[in-house]
């Protein structure tokens, strides 16, 4: 699969680096495994100097070793001896940049808490004594939120404060997800588009995986997914072990039943038969995972609320992929097939709710998007879209089938709305599958 989007991003990289010929520049890029953080700066850095460095779970001498070489390659730097500690290479590197401008990138910055964590508190030191006479550019990235955050946020960790950039790298748009269909599979249904996004969620590697193995429908997606050396199988497991370490039962759990529609916390702890606040705050705050949403213009300390997993591929996994290890681990291959088709319908609703929240949002009309529900759950309205300049939004139902949507039940709704939506001025529209 080509490249695609990240036009903005690729800019903000491009200026620093030419920034960076005068000033120092420390730019910090997050985002999830998988989304693509690499493949964007390497493609930001095309036809500049620069030295890719991989942290890699190893000993420090023998990493600091693969490093050695590495910059003696892509740099042209002459390094003599064998060194043997990060301390001593970084500081060889920003000695180097007081002559000349060249790009230094750490992926999986964070693997040092597990090498060596006393790395951090060098680079600091380091580069608050080279970087106003340096031209480096300096790129670090990670993909293990709670640590990211620790590292770079924390006010009591020493790389605070040290950033002069920070992008967020956030999943493909639903327009060009589209578009990869449309590349691809010219003839695509609105079917196809849906499990598209609601498998990959607009993460760049499961995107590519399945336009590489040429899964344009949603059968053969389906079909990739839950094949015996499916990538597919062991990822979700993959992508949050690093965060949770200890205690992953637990959240495993809660991300199952919010995944099957248990979406407050009263319902989990019913399920689970303790308080799951504890939890359910560190799946919100710390590692990113799930959010926690409230009817629109609901008061501060409302207790309507509800719970949703946030990536759409993990929804996906801890709906059907975690709950059935016995079938995946006895082989049942068709079994596990059958079951997800016959329940996929259903569960792609909420993440057509998402699309279409999503492309509203791509249109850039409105402020604030979000949706509505009243005490007994009895009134809900799927989108309600404002733009708080103008007074003007959108309330829209959402169903897969054109047929059942009701303008004039929505509408009904909408007349229980709090009394903060009467200054605005709303058009009422349907969307279903017919309109991705």
């Amino acid at each position: 699969m080509r490249f695609y989007d990240r036009e903005q991003e690729i800019e903000l990289l491009k200026n620093s680096e030419l920034q960076a010929n005068d000033n120092a520049m420390f730019t910090v890029v997050s985002g999830r495994r998988r989304i693509g953080k690499t493949s964007l700066i390497l493609k930001s850095l095309e036809g500049k100097t620069f030295v890719y460095l991989f942290v890699a779970r190893m000993s420090e001498a023998m990493l600091c070793q693969k490093f050695q070489t590495e910059i003696e390659s892509a740099l042209n730097l002459q390094i003599y001896g064998n060194v043997d500690n990060f301390n001593d290479l970084f500081e060889i590197l920003m000695r180097e940049s007081l002559t000349r401008h060249f790009t230094v990138v750490i992926d999986e910055i964070q693997n040092f808490y597990r090498i060596n964590a006393a790395v951090f508190s060098h680079i600091q030191n380091i580069w608050d004594r080279y970087h106003r006479e340096s031209k480096i550019n300096l790129i670090v990235c990670g993909s293990v939120r709670s640590l990211m955050v620790k590292i770079f946020e924390n006010q009591n960790e020493p790389l605070y404060g040290r950033a002069t950039a920070k992008l967020m790298l956030k999943p493909f748009r639903p327009s060009v997800m589209k578009q990869i269909l449309q590349d691809y599979n010219p003839t695509f249904t609105p079917d196809d588009l849906l499990a598209f996004y609601t498998i990959t969620g607009g993460v760049a590697k499961y995107a590519e995986l399945l336009i590489d193995y040429k899964c344009f429908t949603k059968n053969k997606m389906l079909d990739f997914v839950t094949k015996p050396d499916s990538y597919f199988i062991t990822e979700g497991k993959d992508l949050t072990i690093n965060e949770f370490s200890n205690d992953y039962d637990n959240y495993f759990s809660i991300l199952q039943l919010i995944s099957t529609g248990h979406s407050s916390q009263t319902q989990i702890d019913g399920v689970l038969q303790k308080n799951t606040g504890a939890y359910l705050n560190n799946l919100e705050k710390n590692y990113g995972l799930i959010e926690k949403s409230k009817p629109m213009f609901a008061k501060s300390g409302t207790r309507l609320t509800k719970y949703s997993i946030k990536d759409n591929f993990l929804r996906f996994w801890f709906r059907f992929i975690y709950p059935y290890q016995n079938l995946i681990e006895s082989g049942q291959w068709k079994m596990l097939r059958t079951h997800i088709e016959n329940n996929f319908n259903e569960f792609s609703g909420q993440a057509l709710e998402r699309y279409f929240r999503e492309s509203l949002m791509e249109t850039e009309q409105f402020t604030t998007i979000g949706n509505w529900w009243d005490k007994n759950s009895e009134n809900e309205i799927d989108i309600i879209a404002v733009n708080e300049f103008e007074h003007t939004g959108t309330i829209a139902e959402v169903k897969r089938n054109a047929q059942k949507i009701s303008l004039g039940l929505l509408k009904q709704k909408s007349e229980r709305l709090p009394k903060e939506f009467s200054k605005y001025n709303f058009n009422f529209v349907g969307l279903s599958l017919n309109d991705m």
